[in-house]
This record gives structure tokens, C-alpha cells and sequence, in this order.
């Protein structure tokens, strides 16, 4: 590592298989430190931060608050806690075990921008109890009331906040559970389609977690993998009861027509997610992002389709290999793409239901301008 110290994170809402994920690697990399910052204590005013090792608690302190956030306290606790654990010089690999809502890219991307020539980010690992997989990304509940809010503000759901960190990692430890709580081929076809470039590695498994936490970790690639413009969307399955429907169109959505059907198209699928094309938006990429039941809607900036050939060289090029990939001659990169995975799905149903929402050959045929003069039905989503 040249000197750098090797940093991998370990994140999750099933906190006994993160715990379980992290005393293996404490436990089978010699020198190896453990770093936690515990949110739990954000009512009191500060965050309390834990390093151990495979042998105890090495030392305890205090972040204070950051703006009233429990996150921010993390942000800026963090990278010189690694720091002063690359000076000392004795720390072979030091794990980051988040805090059950943290999300791991926020994270990543701190210690990416601010680890300098100390520290190199190695490996990012969501830990999931395949068992506990479909239970979590149903639970609709605000984090707020589960006691798992990161700050005051906080209004994610556990399903949206347990979705985004498990397809963020490019690594997952598996940790079953005992009794009744053993995964099903079901749990583990829902696992498989939902993140299907992860690498899955049992935490029993040996040397294989430690192979993979230090790996190595892009973060400019693994933010491109999540943006909607360009995310490695699952393709089509069908496995053990477990289906991914990857629905694709070149005509824009009827923006009251689809937001009519948006409660049953929300609660067509265990978790679907994707980008899309609103006629009274031609030029807007919308981000679709659905779990738990609750939808969330963004805009993600313009299509290219509607930049100007000056503004292509701002654009990233992975972004722009995307988007030629899939280049349409009239429409260029402005589609539908969203893909819906969940069991027992209604592939029929849901298709049928989609097509509905397209413009109609007559609305169609009027082109842009009468497309832009359509009711904005989707103003209070996107808050305009």
C-alpha cells in the first residue's frame, strides 16, 4: 500500500450480521482495528466513537454534533481518527464499522476526497442476513420512528435507506441466521437479482472476506453505477418464485395518467427503480426510486438529448458512453427504463398497467409543444 493505510467500510441495517462480519476480519487480519462512532447518543449531543481490536476496547471518545446532525459528527470525526491510526504505524487494516442507517457512499466519498496520502479506501461491504433481506426492504417505517435517524431532518424510510446500501457495495458478507430465521432459495434469488455484479462472500468462508475488503474500491465508478443516467440496472430473471421485469419504451409518460397509477405501480414490487420521460418534461431526466412502498422522484439534470454539442465535453464520459449505447435517431437518449423485482410479480399486469401511461398515437403525434402544455401533475413531487 506504499505506506498508505488500508481502510475498508462495513455498513448495514442487519446489525447483528455487520457485527458478525467485523469480529472476522478483526479476528483473521493480524493488526487489524475496528472504528465505530455509535449515533445512538445523538439525543445527549454527541456521537460516541469505539476502536478495538480482536483482543478488546482499545480506546472510547466523544464527536460532538455537527448542526444538530449525528452524521456530520461522523463526516468530520472520521478521516482524522484513520489518520491518527496511520500515524501510529501499527494498524494493518482498519475497518469502519457504520452505524445501522449510515449510508456507505456518503462515507466512501469522505474518505476518498479528504484520506490524502494516509489513507487508501480498499474495500466497501454491506453485511446482510439473507433472511432478513425481504423484511427490511418491505419496512416502510420513517427512521425517525424506528430510532435509526441520523439527524433531525432525517426523513428516509429503513426499505429506501436498506436498498441504497446494499446496492451500493460491490461486496456483500453473508451471514445466515439460525432456526427460523434460515434463508430460503427465495431470499437468496431476491438477493441475486436485486445486486446481481455483487460479490457474495460468506463471512465463514476464510480468507475470502479479506480478499475482498481489500480488493480495492472505486468511487468515481461506483457513483456512475448508481446515477440514473447511466446504473447497471438488473436484467430480466426468474428464479424460485423471484422475478425482474425490465420494462423499456421510447414514448414519454402522460404526466396524469402515470401519476394516477403511481400507488399501484409503487406497490407492484418488492423494490424497482430506474429513469424516466414525462411528455410535459421533454428535456428532464427523472430518477424513480421505489422500496417499502414509498416512491421518491428527482430530477437528475437533462437528458443529453437536449444539451448542446459544447456542453457533451462537461459531461462524463461514462455518462455519454451510456447514453450512446442506447441512442435513439429522434429521441437520442430520453427512454424509459425501469425494472421492477420482487416475488410473485405481476409481469402482465404491471405491463399492461405501464403501457397505459404512454401518450396515446394522437397525443403522440402532436408533438413537443402540445406535449409541454399538459397538466403538470407532477409539480409537487418535484417540488417546483
Amino acid at each position: 500500500m506504499g505506506g498508505m493505510l488500508p481502510v475498508a467500510l462495513v455498513g448495514g441495517l442487519h446489525s447483528d450480521a455487520r457485527r458478525a462480519t467485523v469480529e472476522k476480519l478483526l479476528a483473521t487480519v493480524p493488526g487489524s482495528v475496528a472504528l465505530h462512532h455509535d449515533l445512538s447518543t445523538a439525543a445527549q449531543g454527541t456521537v460516541v466513537r469505539t476502536v478495538r481490536d480482536a483482543t478488546g476496547v482499545l480506546s472510547t471518545g466523544e464527536a460532538p454534533l455537527v448542526n444538530d446532525c449525528a452524521c456530520c459528527a461522523l463526516r468530520e470525526d472520521l478521516v482524522p481518527e484513520l489518520e491518527r491510526l496511520a500515524h501510529g504505524g501499527l494498524t494493518r487494516l482498519a475497518v469502519v464499522e457504520l452505524w445501522d442507517s449510515v449510508e456507505p457512499r456518503a462515507m466512501a466519498e469522505v474518505v476518498a476526497s479528504h484520506g490524502g496520502e494516509r489513507l487508501r479506501l480498499t474495500g466497501v461491504v454491506t453485511a446482510v442476513d439473507p433472511a432478513l433481506l425481504l423484511p427490511y426492504l418491505a419496512n416502510g417505517d420513517d427512521l425517525m420512528d424506528a430510532g435509526l435517524a441520523a439527524a433531525a431532518s432525517d426523513r428516509r424510510t429503513v426499505a429506501d435507506t436498506w436498498a441504497r446500501q446494499l446496492e451500493y457495495a460491490p461486496v456483500l458478507a453473508l451471514v445466515d441466521g439460525e432456526g427460523s430465521q434460515e434463508a430460503s432459495d427465495e431470499d437468496r434469488a431476491l438477493l441475486a437479482q436485486l445486486h446481481p455484479t455483487a460479490r457474495q462472500v460468506p463471512v465463514d468462508s476464510g480468507g475470502g472476506l479479506t480478499e475482498a475488503v481489500l480488493a480495492g474500491f472505486d468511487v468515481e465508478a461506483a457513483a456512475a453505477a448508481q446515477h440514473p443516467a447511466c446504473a447497471l440496472l438488473p436484467q430480466e430473471a426468474d428464479e424460485c418464485g423471484v422475478a425482474t421485469y425490465v420494462w423499456h419504451r421510447r414514448r414519454p409518460f402522460h404526466p396524469e395518467r402515470l401519476y394516477a397509477a403511481l400507488e399501484d405501480l409503487t406497490c407492484a414490487a418488492a423494490r424497482s427503480r430506474g429513469r424516466f420521460w414525462l411528455a410535459d418534461r421533454p428535456d428532464t431526466l427523472l430518477a424513480w426510486d421505489a422500496a417499502g412502498g414509498a416512491l421518491c422522484v428527482e430530477s437528475a439534470g437533462p437528458w443529453l438529448a437536449s444539451l448542446p454539442d459544447a456542453a457533451w465535453e462537461m459531461v462524463p464520459p461514462v455518462r455519454r458512453a451510456a447514453a450512446a449505447l442506447d441512442w435513439h435517431p429522434e429521441h437520442g437518449d430520453c427512454c424509459q427504463h425501469l425494472v421492477f423485482t420482487s416475488p410473485g410479480l405481476d409481469r402482465d399486469g404491471l405491463a399492461e398497467l405501464l403501457e397505459s401511461c404512454l401518450l396515446t398515437d394522437a397525443e403522440y403525434a402532436a408533438g413537443p409543444e402540445a406535449w409541454k402544455r399538459l397538466p403538470p401533475a407532477f409539480d409537487s413531487l418535484l417540488e417546483v
